[in-house]
């Protein structure tokens, strides 16, 4: 694992700072949320890889022990029940390393993180379409 002082830039240098098996397993989100969200820019948040799509899409992080995903308070409450087998808190869920990785979850959840951030650009253009017409 990467020192705390030599921190990631990039998605590539954080999946290459974590163990073999790790990896494998950061790759596999990686490819996952990609494939569901090809719109979103790949960037680096709070240190820990992040999927930016007119905002904060979903992050996600390898930990000694789990996966952490983060899709959000929504994206979280939204699959309570899919997510009821694992940790989790308002707004991230804890893939244990000793389980497989729901990716069909993970998958389910990131388009439903993209039609969340569609219907926010919508309103807010819609918001600002009517501001202007008020003038």
């Amino acid at each position: 694992m990467k020192k705390a002082d030599d921190i990631a830039t990039t998605i590539d240098e954080y999946i290459a700072g974590h163990p073999p098996k790790i990896r494998t397993r950061l790759e596999a989100m990686r490819k996952t949320i990609r494939k569901h969200a090809p719109q979103a820019e790949e960037r680096i948040s709070y240190r820990i890889p992040t999927f930016y799509l007119g905002g904060n899409l979903v992050h996600f992080a390898a930990f000694d022990r789990h996966v952490g995903f983060y899709p959000g308070a929504a994206g979280i409450a939204a699959f309570k029940h899919a997510l009821a087998d694992y940790k989790s808190a308002k707004g991230s869920v804890q893939f244990p390393h000793t389980e497989p990785l729901p990716l069909a979850l993970v998958a389910e959840i990131v388009q439903f993180r993209v039609a969340q951030q569609a219907d926010k650009r919508a309103t807010r253009g819609r918001k600002s379409v009517t501001k202007k017409s008020a003038r």
